[in-house]
């Protein structure tokens, strides 16, 4: 398992284009917005203020870079499916999501993060859709877990699977706020460390 020494930010962009360290491998973070993408970066790195959060969903606006033990990036993308913003700005963060996805010859594996109080929409089916269409690993990441019981989680599990055509053991339960499933994260990015 990957023991996580120091992570910082590395860059901010609008679209996919050389940064500092470029070449290592990438882990992309994909999900609606306000499902937990920089809770799970700080919780993942045990560093609270190394990404920006906020309750006011729409907040990562670029693509969000921070390296981890100089061996590999953690990619955090703008969330999707913010209804509130003007279309434009949608389109916008669409093209900017699939032009990261398709363009980084460095990504190595997407974490699709959903709530797990919720059942997956639409969204959320086209991006595991997107992904499985052009190969690209990934795993879903049931964010919100120290928001409900055990039993609770066990009951909707079975709805993401579903929706997103997955196994239960396929799915990671995941809490920034009590640290539920981040010995499994780090096992899983212990696999991507140069």
């Amino acid at each position: 398992m990957i023991t996580i020494k120091n992570a910082r930010f590395v860059a901010s962009m609008a679209r996919l284009q050389d940064f500092p360290g470029r070449g290592l491998p990438e882990i992309a973070m994909a999900g609606k917005s306000n499902v937990g993408k920089s809770s799970l970066i700080n919780s993942l790195t045990g560093n609270g203020k190394l990404a920006r959060t906020s309750a006011e969903p729409g907040k990562t606006r670029l693509i969000n870079v921070y390296a981890v033990n100089d061996a590999m990036f953690l990619v955090d993308l703008p969330g999707y499916g913010f209804a509130k913003a003007p279309k434009e700005q949608r389109d916008g963060w669409a093209k900017m999501i699939e032009g990261y996805l398709r363009d980084s010859e460095y990504l190595r594996q997407v974490l699709c993060l959903v709530d797990i109080r919720h059942e997956p929409n639409l969204n959320d089916q086209m991006m595991v859709e997107y992904l499985r269409h052009y190969g690209i690993p990934f795993t879903v990441v049931a964010t919100k877990a120290d928001k409900l019981s055990k039993a609770a989680r066990g009951r909707l599990i079975p709805a993401i699977c579903r929706k997103l055509a997955v196994q239960p053991w396929e799915v990671l339960q995941y809490s920034a706020e009590d640290g539920t499933g981040r010995e499994e994260l780090l096992e899983l990015l212990d696999r991507f460390q140069n």
